[in-house]
């Protein structure tokens, strides 16, 4: 298989956010993946944790006995550094509470021959 396409370094933004987490009327999650596809970005994949804690300390899991459900999610992308800071100011009025990181990553894309 040889590589088409996408190389070089780009940067790995990961939301964190909650399961709960609403933006207008919405899970957060699926309003994040919308606005990453509306501005056609490369991708962007939404993972569910299964236990974890933020700021307050207070923790989140999918154990059984436990009736309300909050589970921690982490949205990653994968874009150029330009098309990152450019949907940061909009990512800051949807996300009211939760974390977003970023990282250097080298970028390899292995595409079949078409």
């Amino acid at each position: 298989m040889e590589t088409h396409g996408l190389r070089g370094e780009r940067v790995l933004m990961r939301i964190h956010i909650g399961e709960r987490d609403k933006h207008r009327g919405r899970p957060l999650y699926e309003a994040i993946v919308e606005l990453i596809r509306e501005r056609h970005y490369a991708g962007a994949t939404v993972f569910r944790g299964i236990t974890g804690f933020g700021a307050t300390a207070r923790l989140h899991t999918d154990k059984v006995l436990r009736l309300s459900l909050d589970l921690p999610i982490v949205i990653e992308c994968v874009e150029t550094t330009e098309n990152i800071d450019a949907i940061l100011p909009e990512l800051d009025t949807m996300i009211g509470g939760g974390l977003i990181t970023l990282e250097k990553v080298n970028v390899i894309v292995y595409r079949p021959e078409t």
